[in-house]
């Protein structure tokens, strides 16, 4: 799946695009530069998704969770303060990675190697205000 996204109005539409290009998927592996709007698009899936509550960047938290709209959990991850994966084992990662609940996760990059056997990797690039988002399932 590839995407261009010029403007944030087309958001909501890309969001359902990829929950239904990927409809059994429920681990998004999300990779791009600072500010290319990861969690832009993951505050547009979790709207797609019936979340109801404030959906922002657990940058400090490290993850989030959020109930969808039939009230199964939403986890969101953000790895950017990550120092190592000793603090990913130390959150207890396998139990939101494994849950078969959807998880959304920022700075990916810092925890691949614990990604589940099976992901949707995306990817989001801007080149001159322009952004390219390409989507794909992955096997480890």
């Amino acid at each position: 799946m590839k995407i261009k996204i010029d403007n944030l109005g087309q958001l909501p539409k890309v969001a359902k695009e990829l929950l239904g290009t990927f409809p059994g998927e429920r681990f998004f592996a999300f990779f791009g530069k600072m500010g290319v709007g990861k969690t832009t698009l993951i505050k547009e899936l979790c709207a797609a998704l019936g979340v109801g509550d404030n959906v922002c960047s657990p940058t400090f938290a490290i993850v989030n969770e959020y109930s969808s709209g039939d009230g199964e959990p939403i986890y969101h991850f953000d790895f950017y303060r990550l120092k190592n994966l000793t603090e990913a084992y130390d959150l207890g990662y396998e139990e939101y990675f494994y849950s078969g609940c959807y998880c959304f996760t920022e700075w990916t990059e810092k925890v691949e190697e614990l990604l589940p056997e099976e992901y949707v990797r995306v990817e989001i690039v801007e080149e001159d205000g322009v952004r390219t988002l390409t989507a794909e399932v992955c096997t480890s």
